[in-house]
This record gives C-alpha cells, structure tokens and sequence, in this order.
C-alpha cells in the first residue's frame, strides 16, 4: 500500500508539472499571436505623442503671434520718442552767435598787426645795448661791453664822449646808409635834435646834471618805433628837469643808469623811474665802467620802481 501511494503521488506530481508547462506555453502564445492588440497600443503612443506634439506647437504659435502683436507697439513707442525729440530740438531756440563790433575787430588786428613788428633788444652789458627791428634795422647804443656787435649796423647813437660808452670799432660792419648820432649831432645849437629813419624816431633828451657830466655835452634817447612802442635810455645822468615831463609821453620801457659814483645811486634812479612813471623800468649802467663786468645782481635788485625788469647781459627783451 505504501508503494501504491507513493507510485500515486510521483504520478499527480508528474500530471500538474506538465499541466503547468502548458499554461505557460499558451501564456507566451497569446502574447505572441495577438498582433491587432500590439498594433493598438502603438497606435496609442503614436496618437499620444502626436497630440502632445499639436499642443506644443500650438504653444509656440501663440507665443509667437503674442511677439509679432507686441512688435508694433514697441515701433510706436519709438516713433513718439523720436517725434517728440524732434519737437523739443525745435522748441529750442537757436542760439546766436555774437558778431563783435567792426571796430573792436579792426582793433584787434591792428594790435596782432603791431605785435608782429616788435623790436628785440639784447643788453650786452654797462650801457651797452643792441635792438634789431621786425624788418631786421640794427641800431647800437652806447658800444663798449659784452658780445653781439656782429650784426651790420643801420644806426648808432652815443650819448656823450666817454669811453665806456663809445667803442664803434667794436661793430663789425655797417649797412648802406647807416648814420651815427652822438651828442654832438643831438645838441645841435644847444636844441635837442629829433631824427626820423623811417623803421624808427629817435628824439634828444635832457642827460647830465652832475660833476661828471655837463648837460650840454651828455644827452639820453627817446626811440619810437613803427609799433608805436617807446623807450627811453637815460645816458649817464642824474635827476633832469625834463623828466616830468617825460612822464607825459606814457613811455612803455625805460632804462636809468644807477652806478652811484659818476651819477645818481640806485635811491636817486628808483624816485627818477617814479617820475618818469613808464610801464616797464629797467636799471642799468650799476657800476662804474669796468671792462669784464658791467652787471651788479645785487644793485639791480635794490632798483625800486613799478613793473620793473631786470636784464643781465647776453638776454634779450621783445618791445611788445
């Protein structure tokens, strides 16, 4: 009975094993041999991807539509910018350009006219003094110390007869025409003479008034050139009785000697430059003569006068 039982079991066991293989194999067939359901569902995705597809191009053209709806305003708003820049540009008023007086241009011209014909004077030293003009006239006064005397000379004047004051062997060369003044030719009959060269004036004035120098035998210049600029040089001298009424004239550079020993001090020169009362004073002869030196720094800097200039032989000064 119990191998009956036991052959009874190996069977039942054997029937469900085969039973189940059989389930399975059919399981596997219909999932294999169904195409119409396969093709359902890949028509599903299909439609679903094609409807999730419409509805992001629908996005996109509204998007889209909104832009190119949203475009014009923008334009619009930039014309009403432009049109009211416009109006305000025209609403400016223009401004308008200041015409200055006819006559204040021609004075203006006619002062860049005279600044152009500015003379240029180079202080040699002591009394010495060379000045060429804006067409190229070189006038020496007084020659005796220092450099420069190599340009030819159309004109030169000597105040009196001392020797620090007229070494003419010192100017290489004259020009045609040159003329020598002295004062000699400037006290012509005891009047003071005045001469017009044409690129110059040059008029006789008072010099002397002390020992050593006599009045009717020293005189000093006035020189006028054709910017109508003046300079005065002192000669050796003290204090004259014409210098008050020099101070009529509005000369623009004055020179005065200030050597303290053959003429008047520095003090003296300073209340004589007050006088004068030109727009530009200058001292000058500091020292008596000497042959190496004619610059004292220190005398030149007690010179006390209004707008002074101090010059050191070998500079140049432009008549302006």
């Amino acid at each position: 009975m119990i191998m009956i039982s036991r052959y009874i079991k190996a069977v039942l066991i054997s029937i469900l094993t085969i039973a189940m293989l059989i389930l399975v194999s059919c399981g596997r067939t219909e999932k294999t041999d169904n195409p119409s359901e396969t093709a359902v569902t890949e028509s599903a995705k299909a439609e679903v991807t094609e409807a999730e597809s419409s509805e992001t191009d629908s996005s996109i053209k509204e998007e889209n539509v909104d832009i190119i709806n949203e475009e014009p305003e923008i334009i619009q708003q930039t014309d009403q910018q432009e049109e009211l820049q416009e109006n305000q540009q025209e609403e400016q008023p223009e401004e308008k350009q200041v015409e200055q007086p006819e006559e204040q241009i021609e004075q203006e011209q006619q002062e860049d006219s005279e600044m152009s014909k500015a003379a240029t004077l180079l202080y040699q030293g002591h009394a010495s003094m060379r000045i060429t003009t804006y067409d190229g006239k070189v006038i020496y006064i007084d020659p005796f110390m220092g450099t420069g005397y190599d340009k030819a000379a159309d004109l030169i004047l000597i105040t009196h007869g001392h020797y620090d004051h007229t070494q003419t062997d010192l100017i290489e060369s004259r020009n045609d025409g040159c003329q020598t003044i002295t004062w000699k030719e400037a006290l012509k009959d005891g009047e003071h003479q005045s001469f017009d060269l044409g690129f110059a004036k040059v008029e006789a004035v008072e010099a002397g008034y002390n020992k050593n120098h006599n009045v009717k035998e020293c005189v000093g210049y006035i020189l006028t050139f054709e910017n109508d600029i003046t300079l005065y040089v002192s000669g050796d001298t003290s204090t004259t009785q014409q210098m008050s009424e020099l101070a009529d004239r509005n000369l623009d550079y004055a020179f005065f000697c200030c050597d303290g020993v053959y003429n008047m001090d520095v003090a003296e020169a300073s209340e004589c430059a007050k006088i004068v009362n030109a727009k530009h004073s200058i001292p000058y002869h500091m020292i008596p003569a000497n042959n190496s030196n004619g610059f004292d720094r220190d005398v030149a800097e007690s010179f006390d006068a209004p707008d002074r200039i101090i010059i050191a032989p070998g500079e140049e000064l432009v008549l302006e």
